[in-house]
Parts: C-alpha cells; sequence; structure tokens
C-alpha cells in the first residue's frame, strides 16, 4: 500500500510508520487493533486521525509516540527506529523530542502554570529559563497567567498551558488525543486555533479526534476503521468530515450487527 501523506515534500518525512501491527488477547480470541498501516507525515504538517470507536486511533497513536510497543512492524521518528529502544530510551525520547496534549490536560493542581509547562526539563534534570517559559505562555495567551495554578484557570487555559507544557522541549512531533474533548465550544476553536498557528510556524501535529470541525484545521484528515487507513482526505472541510465519518460509522454498524447475528 502506498503511505500516506501531506503533499510531496523533498524533506524526509518526521515520522515513518511501516507494515505496523497490534494485536493483544480478547475473549473472542485476538483482537487486531491496527492490520498494517503505512504512513509518512513531513514535517510542519497537521494531521488529524478519525474514525469509528474501535477503529484503532488511540493505538495507533500511542505506538507512534512510544507509548505502547506494536506486534510487528517500524515505527522511525526522525530516522531513529523506537523498535530498538528499551523502555529508557524510549522514555528519554519522549521527554526530548516528542510533546503530548490530552483531553484531560494532565496538569498537577499543586503547580502554577510556570511550574506545569517546566516540568518535562525538571523531570529530565534540564535547566529551566524563565523568559522562554514565559514566552511560551505569552505565546499561547496566558503571559498573565504564569504564577496561577489549574483551578484558578478556565478549561481552555488549562489546555493552553498543556499546549505550552507539549512545546518546551521543543519536540519534534505533539501528538494531541481529543484536545478539545472537554471544552466548550468558544474554548475549543480558541485551541484549535493555535494548533493551526503552530503547524503554521514549524510544528508537526498529529491529532485524534471526533469532531469534524476540530478535524477540519488540518492539513489532512486519515480515517481508520477495523484497524487500517480506509480513505484521506485533504484540506478538508467540517461538512465533508461528517459526511465521511457518517458512512463509516454506518458501516461500522452494519459490520457489528452482520458479526452478532453469525
Amino acid at each position: 500500500m502506498t503511505p500516506y501523506s501531506t503533499p510531496a515534500t523533498l524533506a524526509p518525512p518526521v515520522l515513518r510508520i511501516r507494515a505496523l501491527r497490534c494485536e493483544y488477547p480478547g475473549e473472542a480470541g485476538p483482537v487486531h487493533a491496527l492490520r498494517g498501516i503505512d504512513l509518512d507525515v513531513p514535517r510542519s504538517s497537521f494531521i488529524a486521525i478519525m474514525g469509528p470507536s474501535g477503529s484503532g486511533k488511540t493505538t495507533l497513536l500511542h505506538c507512534a509516540a512510544g507509548l505502547q510497543r506494536p506486534t510487528s512492524g517500524a515505527v522511525e521518528l526522525d530516522g531513529q527506529d523506537l523498535s530498538g529502544l528499551d523502555q529508557t530510551q524510549l522514555a528519554r525520547l519522549r521527554r526530548r523530542r516528542v510533546g503530548f496534549v490530552f483531553q484531560s490536560f494532565n496538569l498537577l493542581p499543586a503547580l502554577s502554570a510556570v511550574d506545569n509547562v517546566e516540568l518535562p526539563l525538571r523531570l529530565d534534570a534540564r535547566r529551566t529559563d524563565p523568559a522562554r517559559t514565559n514566552g511560551l505562555l505569552t505565546r499561547v495567551g496566558l503571559g498573565n497567567r504564569g504564577g496561577h495554578r489549574p483551578h484558578q484557570l478556565s478549561g481552555g487555559q488549562k489546555q493552553r498551558v498543556a499546549v505550552a507544557r507539549a512545546l518546551i522541549t521543543e519536540p519534534d512531533i505533539v501528538f494531541a488525543d481529543e484536545p478539545t474533548g472537554a471544552l466548550d465550544i468558544r474554548s475549543a476553536r480558541e485551541v484549535l486555533r493555535l494548533m493551526r498557528e503552530l503547524a503554521d510556524n514549524g510544528q508537526t501535529i498529529i491529532m485524534v479526534t471526533h469532531d469534524p470541525v476540530a478535524a477540519s484545521y488540518s492539513d489532512l484528515v486519515l480515517f481508520l476503521a477495523d484497524g487500517r487507513i480506509v480513505d484521506h482526505l485533504p484540506r478538508p472541510g467540517a461538512q465533508q468530515v461528517a459526511g465521511r465519518m457518517a458512512v463509516l460509522v454506518e458501516s461500522a454498524e452494519q459490520a457489528a450487527n452482520e458479526a452478532a447475528v453469525n
């Protein structure tokens, strides 16, 4: 299968995935979460991943980010083969070269916004730079909130702190798992506009989402079904994304009903 990628570029992909498979035991036999994924992600691209429940979205994200080992296949981050790394090396790679943004923010309640942003550096025993931290908070629109703790911030502000934290190590790539799922519409749009701006300025982002509007901020939407990439949509519009998702969900429900009958 030809790997899916954003529009052609002469630069090598920052993320290369080949023949990625992931299986785990289930009550009725092995569950095939991923069934041979091929994917190239160029630098400075913003990729959205969508699909029905159980299609393999989160598994793909976790394998690509080094959070989960696949059953077989290859994941290369900027030429580094993740399969050759032990758990300590993977943890170091995640701390230094990968950023994460989660639906639940994952901020430490006892720490200020500044301390939450700097946490990845401190965990890696690296020096912090107050000017850089404040610059990142200003970049995400929170230059005057550095001393605030999470309970003093709105949901959208918490997520922007999480984005700043993801950027503090200057990562090769940022993985976002439903980053707007816990936000109201206005806050979600603010976070999505920020992520779009980051991609326009050179940051690579891969985002799992169920929201067609969120996906419309990306350069390319990849649609997963039954562990495979089954469709893609460049320069997506929200209505186009919603239409294709409706077809995939209907197909998934039909397949589930047929399996139940048999």
